[in-house]
């Protein structure tokens, strides 16, 4: 990835929010799990990595409480005004180039960060440096390659046509340097990092009103780049996205996986 190439998707774009917000119906249960099975409490300083929404930030505000820090950091920052007030900081931040924005935190926590950052291995480096010791990281992220259909019951042609745009938008990610097994490695990438207690588990639905949300944001978002790089034409995108609104489509998402760990 280079900065003339610019995030896929683009934070400013109109349907970021529909994203973000099927995003986080999809899976902040699954990430609240987590963070509460670490064992999050009143006065936690917690560095949400890469925030992208408010949804993560906000509950991770209200399990901290006013003794408590939460630091959202993301290269854009203009999804954050309505979540700048105490105990959340945001901060402009890249975490594949700069240093931590600060040391001593209890809980490091990205979701479908690091397989987009080029050097990942000195982001996730950054934030097991940003931990106290004992402190938590949490990271989550898909891995496309390990379940590549966004419908796997491929039984017509709607569903062939789905699956081709699928994989259009997955060689428009890999062009960008994406990883596209990178969720797969996280258990192994923690463990030789150094940190202790490693586990990891994988979710993904294969139906829901927000898998058919987020396909069609993320359609809207990339169709320009589809139809330029020859991977779709306008008139198969809108096809497919007649055929997502009709509610008969089982759609489901890359698996995403969870890994966490302690720091020594």
């Amino acid at each position: 990835m280079t900065a003339s190439d610019g995030y896929l998707l683009d934070n400013r774009q109109t349907e970021a929010g529909r994203r973000f917000d099927a995003l986080s119906a999809l899976f902040d249960p699954t990430t609240f799990r987590h963070i509460e099975d670490l064992g999050i409490g009143p006065g936690w300083r917690c560095w949400e990595v890469g925030a992208g929404g408010t949804s993560v930030v906000s509950w991770l505000a209200r399990k901290v409480g006013p003794t408590g820090r939460v630091l959202a950091t993301d290269i854009d920052t203009s999804w954050a005004v309505s979540a700048a007030r105490l105990p959340i900081e945001v901060r402009a931040h890249d975490i594949g180039t700069e240093e931590p924005p600060g040391q001593g935190f209890d809980l490091v926590h990205a979701r479908l960060v690091l397989v987009h950052v080029p050097d990942r291995e000195k982001a996730l480096q950054s934030m097991i440096k940003a931990l106290r010791p004992g402190g938590r990281l949490l990271i989550e992220d898909a891995d496309p390659a390990l379940q590549p259909l966004i419908c796997p019951d491929e039984y017509g042609p709607e569903q062939r046509l789905a699956n081709r745009l699928r994989q259009g938008f997955r060689t428009l990610l890999a062009d960008r340097g994406a990883d596209l097994s990178y969720g797969r490695r996280l258990p192994r990438l923690l463990r030789e990092a150094g940190l202790r207690r490693v586990q990891a588990d994988a979710y993904f639905p294969i139906t829901s009103p927000a898998c058919a949300t987020l396909e069609t944001a993320t359609v809207r978002q990339i169709r320009d780049r589809l139809v330029a790089a020859g991977l779709a034409t306008d008139e198969e995108i809108d096809l497919h996205l007649s055929h997502v609104a009709s509610g008969t489509m089982d759609l489901a998402t890359s698996p995403l996986i969870s890994a966490w760990g302690r720091k020594e």
